[in-house]
């Protein structure tokens, strides 16, 4: 397993990550015991997850980060552990936020159920329009400072958002983001336009999530066949309509054949194209088995070549 730098900072990951969206919902103790195994057996060192997954399929939040620290137990020390705070807890949104208050409750309680005493990787999971970003980063660097947070990121923020959070942290002496985690996958680009540009420059990786566009870049969903029953696409309100547009479904075809034509899969390429992109830091795959893990991890194995990364762009690069 490839070990890379997350940002322009000291922390190191596997450059194939496990995501535990899935823990907590749509696993459950045990299942997800065995997924984490399984990556630990294949070299994986960078482990995501997020105080409000675990609603997903039916349980609650905070579950994942439960099960995540359960599952890595004594071996907690050999592995980097990335978790996110802002995003509501409850139906009625009082656990959210990015303000002082709410960052020094969601700390302790991440801390607590991952059964740790520091977390890696500190990310805000979404924007809060309502909190001043100095405010944010201030209980961040308190964190950093503390020695419960080792070092702080962002997620789904518009590349003015980050630009701004990295001209205050610097211009106030604050910890700097190291990493930015976005939607980026063969099928979507768009970060590629304003906020990867911006993150070069302010020496932070990308940890790309969707990396497979949930599921349709592994190559199991054709767009003249019925989803799998129980898939993510069996679900059209979430999932095809968002998916499964003309363009995308003639691109993911058009890759299909690509990879095929050179004796790989669709989820080789998928998997390898990212890993080829040195502003990668590690791709974050969720996954309901270890078979999928060992899938994920296996297909970025691929070195393309420019020649092959030129094709890709012509298939994909965003206009």
């Amino acid at each position: 397993m490839e070990i890379r730098r997350i940002g322009n900072s000291g922390l190191k990951g596997s450059l194939v990550g496990l995501g535990g969206n899935n823990f907590g919902g749509r696993l459950d103790k045990a299942a997800s015991k065995s997924v984490v195994h399984r990556a630990l057996d294949l070299g994986v060192t960078f482990f995501d997850t997020a105080d409000a997954y675990g609603k997903r399929g039916g349980g609650e939040a905070g579950l994942s980060e439960t099960f995540l620290g359960a599952a890595l137990g004594v071996r907690r020390k050999e592995v980097v552990i990335a978790t996110k705070f802002g995003n509501a807890m409850d139906p009625e949104r009082r656990l959210s936020g990015a303000s002082r208050r709410y960052i020094v409750h969601a700390v302790e309680a991440s801390l607590r159920r991952l059964n740790t005493d520091w977390i890696d990787l500190y990310q805000l999971h979404s924007p809060d329009p309502f909190t001043p970003i100095e405010e944010t980063l201030r209980a961040l660097d308190d964190l950093v400072r503390s020695g419960k947070v080792l070092y702080v990121g962002c997620a789904n923020l518009p590349a003015w958002q980050f630009v701004h959070s990295q001209w205050t942290a610097r211009h106030c002496h604050l910890s700097q983001y190291v990493s930015c985690q976005n939607e980026y996958s063969l099928i979507n680009r768009k970060i590629e336009l304003e906020l990867l540009p911006a993150a070069n420059v302010h020496g932070a990786s990308i940890l790309p999530y969707y990396p497979l566009a949930s599921g349709l870049l592994t190559g199991k969903y054709r767009p003249t066949h019925e989803p799998p029953a129980g898939s993510r696409f069996a679900n059209p309100e979430r999932f095809e309509k968002r998916f499964m547009t003309e363009h995308v479904t003639r691109t993911v075809e058009r890759l299909r054949t690509y990879a095929e034509e050179r004796g790989r899969t669709l989820l080789e390429l998928a998997m390898s194209w990212l890993a080829s992109q040195p502003h990668v830091g590690s791709i974050i795959a969720g996954a309901t088995s270890p078979e999928q893990v060992s899938a994920n991890v296996g297909a970025a194995s691929w070195r393309l070549t420019s020649e092959q990364l030129g094709d890709v762009d012509q298939i994909t690069a965003p206009n």
